[in-house]
């Protein structure tokens, strides 16, 4: 009898072991946490609004419940260019959108979302993951209270919508066009206006002609806007995003509050967003640039060559000042341009020369 009860007594003691109890046998509670999310994209847009959409609903799924995270549309909650400012002081714990936005904070956070004619999407995911790209974008926005990482990315962008023809460098002088980050510096110094608007604005902005032209994305969100039906010629290719970097920023209180175990979680959902979104872009590009040409009648046309030289050497003038603006800037500079660089060596003998043999005929 008293070895059936010993027996009994220490299987009650694993149970108890396995479920977490405390020594008083009472189950202790593991803390929830309850988050914003805001974007700088419209409500379930296509690709980036579905793509916070997927973070959020990652981190709750892979947390078990204990992060649970709703997500709110640029104007949900703030307007589209203050979500930088609304997770730093605290409104939200969570943001989504994109560095060079945020200009205006610090320029060289241009740096980790795209630089014209710079990495494409895989050279900037060796860069942030495997070079010291995440490390000093981290460095950066620790003055801001914000820890970042990459959560997306939408490939080479096109080079947008316009209402007059593009056939020499002439022609883009005095053009008012929508082209944030570093590609609009490029265009100003080419002559043209830039101009920032979110993306909710620039098909109203095009039909009404408050400006001559618009970059978006790609035909996957360009269909979406229906921005064909507001100009008529669509180039390419977009020489100012080659691989544009999203965003996920978290407030760094609400982050070193986490546990451990869920610090990963937010992360490493991140890391999946990040490569998904890329994946999905390639598959439904395609589709819609066939929608584009052959049921809309879409007149798409590459830049000039002698056009593209000349942007070429404006966006070499213009990522040189920038990345000698400041000591961190020398840094973050030195680093991008010597992981661009022997990236490119590699890319040229791959890449490229397999594309250029894959399209012999």
């Amino acid at each position: 009898m008293k070895r059936r009860e010993f027996i009994k007594k220490g299987g009650a003691g694993a149970l108890v072991l396995g479920t977490g109890l405390g020594v008083s046998g009472v189950a202790q509670a593991r803390p929830e946490f309850k988050w914003k999310m805001v974007t700088t994209w419209p409500k379930n847009f296509p690709g980036l609004g579905t793509g916070a959409n997927h973070l959020a609903a990652l981190i709750n799924e892979m947390s078990g419940g204990r992060i649970r995270v709703k997500v709110y549309g640029a104007k949900e909650l703030v307007p589209a260019f203050e979500v930088f400012d609304a997770v730093a002081r605290g409104t939200a714990e969570m943001g989504h959108g994109a560095a060079y936005y945020w200009k205006g904070k610090s320029e060289v956070a241009q740096f980790f979302s795209t630089v014209p004619f710079g990495m494409t999407a895989q050279e900037m995911n060796g860069w942030m993951y495997h070079g010291d790209g995440l490390k000093l974008w981290r460095e950066l926005y620790t003055k801001f209270g914000l820890v970042p990482a990459p959560a997306g990315n939408t490939g080479v962008q096109m080079g947008g919508w316009f209402n007059k023809e593009i056939k020499s460098v002439a022609d883009l002088k005095g053009l008012k066009m929508r082209i944030p980050g570093l590609g609009g510096e490029v265009l100003k110094r080419a002559g043209g206006t830039p101009v920032n608007l979110p993306g909710g604005e620039l098909f109203t902005s095009l039909q009404s002609g408050a400006i001559d032209a618009t970059e978006w994305v790609g035909p996957y969100n360009d269909l979406a806007f229906g921005l064909y039906k507001a100009a008529k010629y669509y180039y390419y290719p977009g020489f100012h995003e080659p691989g544009t970097t999203l965003e996920a920023i978290v407030n760094k209180k609400a982050f070193d509050a986490l546990p451990k175990d869920l610090q990963a979680i937010v992360l490493n959902a991140c890391k999946v967003v990040n490569q998904d979104m890329l994946a999905e872009y390639t598959a439904r590009n395609p589709a819609a640039l066939e929608t584009l040409l052959t049921k809309h009648k879409v007149d798409m046309r590459p830049y000039p060559k002698d056009v593209l030289e000349v942007l070429r050497k404006y966006s070499q003038e213009v990522v040189e000042e920038l990345g000698n603006k400041d000591a961190f800037s020398r840094k973050v500079y030195a680093s991008y341009k010597g992981f661009l660089e022997q990236s490119r060596r590699w890319t040229g003998i791959s890449e490229l020369a397999y594309l250029q043999a894959r399209d012999l005929s």
